[in-house]
């Protein structure tokens, strides 16, 4: 959607973000009555509703993708956030515990979630949720996901859960202890404590860290499996095989000199994958099922390793052994799509450039950098982008270097 046509002509250019959010609302009113939301609700809901675009400068940065997995992990799993998770467990620990018997998911991964989204509830957020999920909507970046999560915030206060001036949350529509968006909270909210409603905004976590664990459950969690685990690879291990799609045995794995962090052999938790995030240089990590249910809440590996590293913390784990590349630099977002139109102009296909180290990009360096002599270890290095800016041969490809044309797959989004 172009938001400064929505705005019509002859609207002076520091008036338009609003004037033209004012027409979309009035657009929207009609979707939401269609999906059962009555006037009398839409107008109290949207009463003092204004565009917000500290909302919008919020979603172009988002930590989980704009930072380094290691900075990311700095940040969540700090020595503080262990220290007050820690507390919190034992805070917290006959409804943790009640909580585990009746879903199946431990205390120290409800923990975890709780202490990664809120810092255990001190900050769940106090942005008005309808004025933050109508921006993003009228934003057009991913208008039908905000628009969805919209109409649902609206059921929400017209089944009377909560009254429009207390639904509060981040900038991106998470709500309570553990930032349930409207959708997952009408799929998943939980009523632990018996009050006729589910209640995650309350001080009281019990029906937020419940409803978590709901989620999680519904969505296959294996009570006892490991998320994932750090390991040590072997001399020589094919580094081909280090991929989510490649699910192996854990026998099968151990065959191949793979083995935990200190060296030991690893439990058979069931079939998993080998992940290195930050290629050769970095941590690599044996990664189970959970961690595919983990995805289901936040699809950002540095997330759901943070996460998982944070519960393994407060169950008496120690830091990451490995270290990390520090000293690498983050891609930015045209110099991802530039590496990824210079693979493909190479012979390395990427399939399309869209700025989104995927599978098929991660493919693509590990080609590149076998055929230069490198570990192909598929990471999207600030070294690999060099190397394929080296060569002057492909100086004039569209989106590198001085040259402004686009390619096809740019006019499509």
């Amino acid at each position: 959607m172009n938001v400064r046509a929505a705005a019509g002509p002859g609207v002076p250019d520091a008036a338009w973000p609003e004037i033209g959010f004012r027409r979309w609302i009035d657009r929207f009113r009609t979707r939401a009555r269609a999906s059962g939301i009555r006037d009398g609700i839409f107008d109290a809901a949207f009463r003092g509703v204004r565009y917000n675009a500290g909302v919008i400068r919020s979603d172009r940065r988002q930590p989980e993708f704009t930072r380094q997995v290691w900075n990311y992990l700095d940040a969540v799993v700090s020595d503080a956030r262990v220290r007050d998770g820690r507390a919190a467990l034992q805070r917290n620990r006959r409804l943790l515990a009640e909580i585990e018997a009746k879903f199946d998911v431990e205390a120290a991964i409800l923990a975890a979630v709780w202490g990664a989204e809120s810092d255990f509830g001190a900050c769940r957020g106090d942005t008005p949720l309808i004025e933050a999920l109508a921006t993003l909507a009228f934003d057009g970046r991913r208008a039908r996901f905000f628009e969805e999560q919209l109409v649902a915030a609206l059921k929400i206060v017209q089944a009377g859960d909560i009254p429009p001036k207390r639904l509060k949350g981040s900038w991106a529509g998470g709500m309570g202890h553990t930032q349930f968006i409207p959708t997952t909270y009408l799929d998943h909210a939980v009523d632990f404590r018996g009050g006729g409603r589910p209640d995650i905004w309350s001080d009281d976590p019990a029906d937020a860290l419940a409803s978590t664990a709901s989620f999680l459950r519904r969505c296959g969690w294996r009570k006892g499996q490991p998320w994932g685990m750090e390991v040590a690879l072997s001399r020589g291990f094919d580094l081909a095989l280090a991929d989510r799609r490649i699910r192996k045995a854990v026998n099968d794995w151990t065959a191949l000199g793979v083995r935990d962090a200190r060296g030991r052999r690893i439990p058979g938790h069931g079939f998993a994958s080998i992940l290195i995030p930050a290629g050769l240089r970095g941590a690599a990590f044996m990664i189970f099922d959970n961690f595919h249910v983990f995805r289901q809440y936040n699809a950002a590996d540095a997330y759901v390793i943070a996460v998982g590293h944070l519960a393994d913390r407060l169950g008496g784990g120690g830091p990451l052994r490995s270290g990390w590349p520090r000293r690498d630099r983050n891609l930015g977002r045209a110099e991802r799509l530039e590496m990824q139109r210079l693979l493909t102009a190479r012979g390395f296909d990427t399939q399309g450039s869209d700025g989104i180290i995927g599978p098929n990009t991660v493919d693509a360096i590990r080609a590149f950098q076998a055929s230069q002599g490198l570990p192909p270890d598929g990471y999207a290095s600030h070294e690999v982008l060099e190397r394929l800016k080296r060569d002057r041969r492909f100086s004039s490809i569209p989106g590198s270097g001085r040259s402004r044309r686009r390619l096809p797959e740019d006019r499509r989004r």
